[in-house]
């Protein structure tokens, strides 16, 4: 490789793999490697990674980028990010550095009974208690849930903890324990964009809340100390990355909301990925949604400055939805086989797909919701069941923003968008028919592992501020629909959600019926 100047490099941690890249100062990528990493689902709606496996796909992209960047580009990498895929919780012994347990994976969904008995346990017997103080309700997706399922069902967890081996951390902490020196001395942190994502830390004053962590009987001391986005943790301890800081993090989504340098309250994104994202940057208002989304930290670039806020919307089952039916109905041999599939019909024939396979997210928050296909005749083939799937991400998208914008007060006039799935042209022309917005996506999509080169950026001095950021361009998909056609497919879509929703409560009690006949 030839060229001078700085180097900065990104850790990306995603559900499906892990990756390295490493950007110039313009925000070029000069060179990266990629690890698959296995999703485990051991019982039905459980979904497990290996911590392990994890750790080790990530020392393998730092090999590789090490040996292909040489020894003079190395010496041109002044900092490394982290980011990762949020709410995914691990427990690992501090002395042995191993894992505790497998890592429960954000979409995981086997806490439903236990958060039915936490909330019963609120003063007001309400899944919102909480909001006011983490901005989060009481929901399987949480690491709170997570953490407490794990000390109740795993005696190598309660031992660790009884004697005071156990540490705790979700996906970023794990990394950076482990690549600052682990057992020799790893140093145990966390951001306050992954720490606002456990229910345990105040969204407030962005510290551990006392109150929450007696609530969920989590003990303090095995939580990470919390920093801001972009300030040095630590250095790599070994390897040919040895020496080099570590000095930016951000929990995924929040990652990609800085990567398409959405900086200004009112700008958003949407992250298409495993699940599907969309951020509304709020700026240094802590906004409260009155509409099923999630109040979060956007990002924190530095220790003296403010915190940054955001309206979430989340997703559980975007890009998922088309593994299932490549995977598990074997419709097409790959997910890109999709796309062609979907265009050799006009429209999905009044099917419809609610790829609910662990509850509803944003604005429902219903784990017991099921998926529905729904609207089949003798008419429909696979070209119509493709369709409908990419139409579904978009609907849930769409139900997304009409919450933010009822919470905003400010219709959104433009969506940002981002990830893997956004390779797909044919879905962003349904997005932005779905919600009758132009849909921009840049030309350089992957935006999450972008963001947190730029915080790390930021922090060793890359660039001395957001004003020196270089812009980047795209495309742009405009609507092509009428408000009517619109309207008239997303009120299809609504009452297909219905169907969906309560599935699984209503089973049960079906079943308790006829077992008393």
């Amino acid at each position: 490789m030839s060229g001078e100047g700085a180097l900065v490099g990104s850790i990306d941690q995603g559900t499906a793999s892990s990756r390295l890249l490493v950007f110039n100062e313009s925000l070029a990528v000069v060179q990266k490697h990629q690890e698959s990493i296995r999703q485990i689902f051991p019982k039905e709606g459980w979904f497990e990674q290996d911590p392990e496996e994890i750790i080790a796909s990530v020392c393998s992209c730092i090999e590789k980028v090490g040996v292909a960047l040489g020894s003079h580009d190395l010496q041109r990498l002044k900092g490394l990010g982290v980011t990762n895929q949020r709410e995914t919780s691990i427990l690992w012994d501090r002395e042995s550095g191993r894992s505790l347990a497998p890592a429960i994976v954000w979409s995981d969904g086997r806490t439903g009974e236990l958060v039915d008995r936490m909330v019963a346990m609120t003063p007001t017997k309400n899944k919102d208690h909480f909001r006011r103080r983490c901005g989060l309700p009481l929901s399987t997706y949480f690491s709170a849930l997570k953490i407490r399922w794990l000390i109740e069902n795993n005696e190598l967890v309660r031992a660790a903890i009884k004697d005071g081996r156990c540490l705790f951390g979700t996906v970023d902490s794990w990394i950076i324990w482990n690549l600052t020196g682990g057992v020799n001395g790893g140093v145990h942190v966390t951001d306050v964009t992954n720490a606002s994502r456990t229910m345990l830390m105040n969204i407030g004053t962005l510290q551990w809340d006392l109150d929450l962590c007696k609530f969920f009987d989590i003990p303090m001391e095995i939580l990470p100390e919390i920093r801001s986005s972009a300030e040095v943790y630590g250095a790599i301890a070994d390897g040919p990355l040895s020496g080099v800081p570590i000095c930016g993090c951000l929990g995924d989504q929040q990652s990609a909301l800085v990567g398409q340098q959405c900086f200004a309250p009112g700008q958003a994104k949407n992250t298409y990925g495993t699940g599907c994202f969309l951020l509304y940057n709020t700026g240094k208002q802590l906004v409260m949604s009155g509409h099923g989304l999630l109040s979060t930290v956007a990002y924190q670039l530095g220790p003296t400055a403010p915190p940054i806020y955001a309206l979430e919307g989340a997703v559980s089952n975007a890009g998922q939805a088309l593994k299932w039916l490549v995977e598990k109905m074997e419709l097409v041999r790959e997910i890109s086989e999709i796309e062609c599939s979907a265009k050799s019909v006009d429209s999905p024939g009044d099917v419809y797909f609610v790829p609910a396979f662990s509850g509803l997210y944003a604005p429902y928050w219903q784990p017991d919701a099921r998926g529905v296909m729904i609207g089949l005749t003798n008419y429909t083939t696979k070209a119509h069941l493709c369709r409908a799937a990419l139409e579904a991400v978009a609907f849930q998208s769409r139900e997304v923003l009409d919450a933010m914008n009822q919470d905003s007060g400010t219709p959104l006039s433009m969506l940002q968008v981002d990830g893997g799935m956004t390779a797909n042209q044919l879905l962003l022309e349904l997005q932005s028919d779905i919600l009758g917005i132009p849909v921009v996506k840049p030309d350089f999509a992957e935006m999450t592992a972008l963001g947190v080169a730029i915080a790390a950026g930021l922090a060793c001095g890359v660039w001395q501020d957001l004003s020196r950021l270089p812009k980047s361009s795209g495309i742009t998909f405009e609507p092509k629909n009428t408000p009517q056609e619109r309207e008239r497919r997303y009120k299809g879509w609504k009452e297909a959600v219905q169907r969906s929703r309560h599935w699984e409560e209503g089973h049960r009690k079906s079943a308790h019926y006829t077992s008393t006949l």
